[in-house]
């Protein structure tokens, strides 16, 4: 045997191992490629699979801050609810679990269905259930569902100043009112929880997990009152059922610095359910709706022409038994009156002679006084949606827009910009930014919001105190007789305005309205009382001076505001409508004094 032959098979083993060695190396290299592959290159992919499958995040609402009245009296709440969640992935029937979800939770089977058959790792299938819904679902015991606590929004005094407060969607955010304009300052910090959950549906904190928590919104303290804000909801209620009417608006101010005391719509809703009400009833219609005006607007008109010097309270007009004709346009009154003082005028609410008092001032003196009043701008006030009314430039101004001004017509106005002209003529002068929200907690104690100057009537003195007792004498001889509060001075005005629809002005469709501010030498308080659309009467000074006496009386009586000694001669001569019947003989005819339409 040769050498050669001798060494073959051994050559051969050695190849073989080798080839052992290289195969071993390579797979070696694939494994280790592989694993840097996963570990590596796909890492976060990965990683955010297994996240899916074993950890949960989250997203929980905080709870928002308090709302209190101007006496700490709690108006809206945050209270700790429950809301179902599921994982879709641990869910092997979605149908079954739908078809069972579904009556529990008043919803559509075949949308629970998509929901539970998704491929995210958690889901919300109801928000902020109510307690026995949430037990109803816990009976159920269904594989991949739980619950995750929240924070829902409640109103403990439930309809009282809605439209003011407004409300919370089931995502924390403030979709109206207070809630809307103020949402950042009150909804607070959210916070975003881990949870891990095993096999059996347990739940495992994350180390951390618990560390951050929601941080709560501001309190806020507002100059509402809610026993005034009742007594304003109640009459208003009241006269709208009284008066068939078709909505209504009242607005009390303080008259110092125009805060809010009570604002109130109707018809309301109730925000702890505000989607069983109709969106048309969510609006504040003190603030975003303008109307025309009417007669309470000659106020305007009269502090123009007083302080222009153009007008004496003693001086008389023709009022022309019943209308005027200027260029070709024939303006009614709304009752034949003869030759009154400029004083009658104001208190019989004659139209005619308060035109011929406008023209005698002339057009520019008036606009300025208009826009002086803060009229055709919106007031600032701190709540969503205002509107800023109509008044027209003046180089706009053509034909007979000065006469149809004079009595307010031809422009729009809010409620709230008429409560506030008046405020500003009852205290001197000064024309404020109306507010709701007084002062601010952020859990360093209460700070207060500070306030902006107030802006300044070009009026004098004088025209404003002889404008404030003019306003007295339509309370005590004119067309606001009913408006008349024993034991106090009133000052104010009644409006009966036509409302505009598809042909012009309507031939029924009304605006009753009384302003007035009291005590009125000394004022405290000013109100507004608008009653949209009355069908069994419709003059200001029947329909909504009613009002204002029963609710401001009231007001005086709570806010401890001591009768005046020389004016409780008035209560020999007052005048008082039934509440819920038809006017009786007495108020008919002190109705029939001021027409229809003062």
């Amino acid at each position: 045997m040769s050498e050669s032959d001798r060494r073959s098979p051994r050559s051969g083993l050695d190849v073989r191992m080798k080839l052992c060695v290289v195969l071993a190396v390579l797979w070696g290299l694939g494994v280790a490629g592989r694993l840097y592959h996963l570990q590596v290159e796909r890492h976060d992919h990965y990683a955010q699979r297994a996240s899916r499958q074993h950890e949960i995040e989250v997203a929980l609402d905080a709870p928002r801050g308090t709302i209190y009245d101007a006496r700490g009296r709690e108006l809206a709440v945050s209270v700790r609810v429950e809301s179902v969640v599921a994982n879709p992935s641990r869910i092997e029937d979605p149908a079954g679990a739908a078809a069972a979800l579904a009556p529990v939770l008043g919803a559509r089977a075949r949308d629970l269905e998509a929901l539970l058959s998704s491929d995210r790792g958690f889901v919300f299938v109801a928000r902020k259930v109510e307690p026995q819904v949430a037990a109803a679902v816990r009976e159920l015991d269904l594989e991949g569902v739980w619950f995750e606590e929240e924070s829902r929004r409640y109103y403990p005094m439930g309809r009282l100043a809605a439209n003011v407060l407004g409300f919370v969607g089931t995502d924390s955010k403030g979709l109206a009112g207070i809630e809307s304009q103020y949402d950042e300052l009150v909804a607070g910090q959210m916070v975003r929880r881990r949870t891990l959950r095993d096999g059996r549906r347990g739940r495992l904190a994350v180390p951390g997990a618990m560390a951050t928590q929601a941080v709560p919104g501001a309190d806020l303290h507002l100059t509402l009152d809610a026993a005034l804000q009742h007594m304003a909801e109640s009459e208003l209620e009241r006269a709208i059922d009284q008066w068939d009417a078709k909505a209504g608006i009242v607005v009390m101010l303080d008259v110092e610095d125009s805060a809010v005391l009570a604002m109130a719509s109707a018809p309301t809703f109730d925000p702890n359910r505000f989607g069983d009400s109709a969106p048309e009833v969510w609006r504040n219609r003190a603030v975003m709706d303008a109307y025309e005006p009417g007669s309470t607007f000659k106020m305007v008109t009269a502090a123009a022409a007083l302080d222009a010097l153009a007008v004496h309270p003693d001086d008389r007009f023709d009022c022309e038994l019943g209308g005027v004709r200027l260029a070709g346009t024939f303006i009614g009154d709304h009752k034949p009156f003869g030759v009154l003082s400029f004083r009658e005028v104001i208190e019989k609410s004659s139209n005619v002679g308060v035109i011929k008092a406008a023209l005698r001032t002339g057009s520019e003196p008036l606009y300025r006084t208009i826009v002086g009043f803060g009229f055709g701008q919106r007031t600032g006030i701190d709540l969503p949606g205002e509107s800023a009314g109509i008044v027209r430039p003046m180089e706009r101004w053509r034909g007979l827009a000065t006469a149809y001004a004079s009595f307010g017509h031809g422009l729009s106005i809010t409620p709230l910009q008429l409560a506030n002209a008046y405020a500003a003529l009852a205290n001197g002068g000064r024309l404020n930014r109306p507010y709701v929200v007084r002062a601010v907690d952020r859990g360093e104690g209460i700070e207060a919001v500070e306030r902006p100057e107030p802006a300044r009537l070009e009026l004098s003195p004088a025209t404003l105190q002889g404008l404030s007792r003019l306003l007295e004498g339509v309370v005590e001889r004119g067309t606001g007789q009913l408006a008349a509060i024993p034991g106090y001075r009133v000052a104010g005005k009644t409006g009966t305005a036509e409302k505009s629809d598809r042909t012009g002005y309507s031939a029924t469709a009304r605006l009753a309205t009384f302003v007035g501010f009291v005590p009125a030498r000394a004022p405290r308080l000013v109100a507004v009382v608008m009653l949209d659309e009355p069908r069994r009467s419709t003059g200001g000074g029947v329909v909504a001076a009613p009002v204002f006496q029963a609710m401001v009386g009231e007001a005086l009586l709570y806010l401890g505001i001591a009768p005046e000694r020389d004016a409780l001669e008035q209560t020999a001569r007052f005048v008082r409508l039934p509440r819920q019947s038809a006017p009786v003989a007495g108020a008919t005819m002190v109705a029939a004094a001021g027409g229809g339409r003062p």
